[in-house]
């Protein structure tokens, strides 16, 4: 019962937080910012990814894991090889505060071995919030980003197949 009421307290504190316009982010750098893996490493996005391309899936709210699992259910049937990193986001000097607690209740729930792509951004989440928009923040932010950090794929409108099958015509090398 207390973690629920804590849940609802952080739901009903983060409600207040400021709210941006969506944006349409492709052919823009990703901005740099400072994550930390739930193995507790720290990751400088997007400076650390050094693959040809890299998924984000950014997560706004608690709500928005069921987009994202949708997501990485649909790479997954599709054998989709690409790098992917789960990227909760949270703006916001409180959760900041409680961000031990919030990453243990994420440890709780996701197996060890899938903790190193899982990068959560609490200084920089107001910068990531305004730089795609936080509109509908129960949807993912999908970001397909190149080798130097240029977003190449941006969705926004929750898991869709015909949205799945653009981002991977992306990941295919023209003929």
């Amino acid at each position: 019962m207390r973690i629920f009421l804590f849940i609802l307290f952080i739901s009903l504190a983060s409600g207040c937080s400021t709210k941006y316009a969506n944006q349409s982010v492709t052919g823009k750098a990703f901005p740099s910012v400072t994550g930390q893996t739930l193995e507790e490493n720290t990751v400088n996005i997007p400076a650390d990814f050094n693959k040809e391309f890299t998924l984000l899936l950014v997560g706004y709210k608690q709500n928005s894991q069921f987009d994202i699992d949708r997501w990485l259910i649909g790479l997954d049937m599709t054998e989709t090889k690409v790098d992917v990193y789960e990227i909760p986001t949270i703006q916001g000097l409180f959760p900041q505060m409680f961000s031990t607690f919030i990453d243990n209740g994420m440890r709780a729930g996701i197996p060890k071995p899938l903790w190193k792509g899982v990068i959560t951004v609490y200084e920089d989440g107001d910068k990531v919030q305004a730089f795609t928009g936080n509109e509908s923040p129960n949807n993912a932010r999908v970001l397909l980003l190149d080798k130097n950090g240029i977003i190449i794929y941006f969705y926004d409108d929750g898991f869709s197949v015909a949205a799945l099958n653009e981002l991977r015509d992306e990941l295919t090398p023209s003929n």
